[in-house]
Parts: C-alpha cells; structure tokens; sequence
C-alpha cells in the first residue's frame, strides 16, 4: 500500500463523537514510551502527523487520521507509565474500553510492546482482555533497531509463549522500526488485505 493521503480528523473522548463508521478503522495503542507516535509518523510518512514527545502519555484523546480516503488510523492512548492521576487515568480507560468495545467498524487493534524487554504483565493482560472481549489484535514490536536482531527475536519468541498460556492461537506479529521503516510495509500490507473484505456497517 502507499501512503498518498494521511490527514488529522478529529480528537475526541466520547465515543459518539467519533467519525460516522463508514470506513475501516485500525486503533494503535501500547505502554506510554513504547514509541507508538514515532511508528504512526514512519506508517504513514508524514514525519509530523502524530505528536511525538519526550514526556510518555502525551495522547490524551482519541485521535482519528483518514489515510488515502479509505480508511481510519487511531492513536489511542498510552496504558501505564503516564504522569496523570488515578482518577484521570480511570477515566481514559473507561473511555477507550467503551471505544474498542463498541466501535463498529474497528477491523483491528495494533498492540505495541516494546521490542527490548522481555514480555511485561501490563502488555499481557491487555492483550488477554482484547481476548475475552473478542476483539481482533495484533502485536507490533517496536524499537528493533535499539538492539540485535537476535535479542529482538528472543524477547519476541518469549512474548508469544507467554500469551500461549491464554491463546490457542497466537496473533500475528510484526517486528518494526520507526528510524529504520522496518516492518512499516507489512503492517500496511496487513491494512490492505483486511481492508479488501470490509462491509460498512452504515447501511
């Protein structure tokens, strides 16, 4: 797939405010330093797209982008790790929950996990609630050019057997890079193969 179009929509923390569901829609979403603005920008290739900051739990909202006219890019808050209350980190779950619940034209959720540490239980438990909620994810490791290759593998394979605990089947995974673009086309190319059997559930 290529990137002709990337454009901001709209910011929103009530769900029925999104964007009509017309279009197939992908949410990302990770740990608040797992570099999940940096890999919107390589996706896309727009360097400025996603605001990207030094102080993890910047996103605050859930934040729509139209791609090429044909489909949602979401960038949902960072889970853990953000300088925020309990009280205002209890409300962005509630509200991202609600949205990944109920949001009819969400095809997927991207999971980020950051590719240089071994599997972290907040990761693991969020990917078992997408699993009870039977909402369809993938994973997406980050920052592979941060270390070997080997290393990133390693932590990947532990990752996987660690879901296979609560998983017959373990999602698909992608191994990326926002510096380098590795990995940027095969999640494209998961976009796309999806997007060809989308049916809008506006009638």
């Amino acid at each position: 797939m290529i990137i002709k179009q990337a454009e901001f929509v709209s910011s929103n923390t009530e769900v029925s405010k999104l964007p009509l569901a017309d279009k197939p829609e992908y949410a990302f979403i990770g740990r608040s330093n797992v570099g999940k603005s940096s890999l919107i920008n390589a996706i896309t290739g727009r360097k400025y797209l996603a605001k990207t900051s030094q102080k993890p739990g910047k996103t605050q909202l859930i934040n729509h982008f139209i791609i090429n006219n044909t489909w949602y890019l979401v960038d949902l808050p960072g889970y853990g790790f953000a300088q925020v209350s309990k009280k205002s980190r209890a409300e962005w779950e509630k509200f991202i929950r609600a949205y990944l619940r109920h949001r009819e034209n969400l095809q997927c959720v991207f999971v980020l996990i950051d590719s240089r540490h071994e599997p972290q239980k907040i990761d693991l438990d969020f990917c078992c609630w997408l699993g009870e909620e039977g909402i369809p994810f993938m994973l997406v490791f980050t920052k592979a050019d941060k270390q070997s290759g080997v290393k990133s593998d390693q932590n990947v394979a532990k990752f996987r057997r660690a879901l296979k605990k609560w998983f017959e089947e373990i999602p698909p995974n992608f191994l990326t890079s926002a510096e380098t673009k590795l990995g940027c086309d095969k999640v494209l190319q998961a976009i796309d193969d999806v997007n060809q059997n989308f049916v809008s559930p506006i009638e």
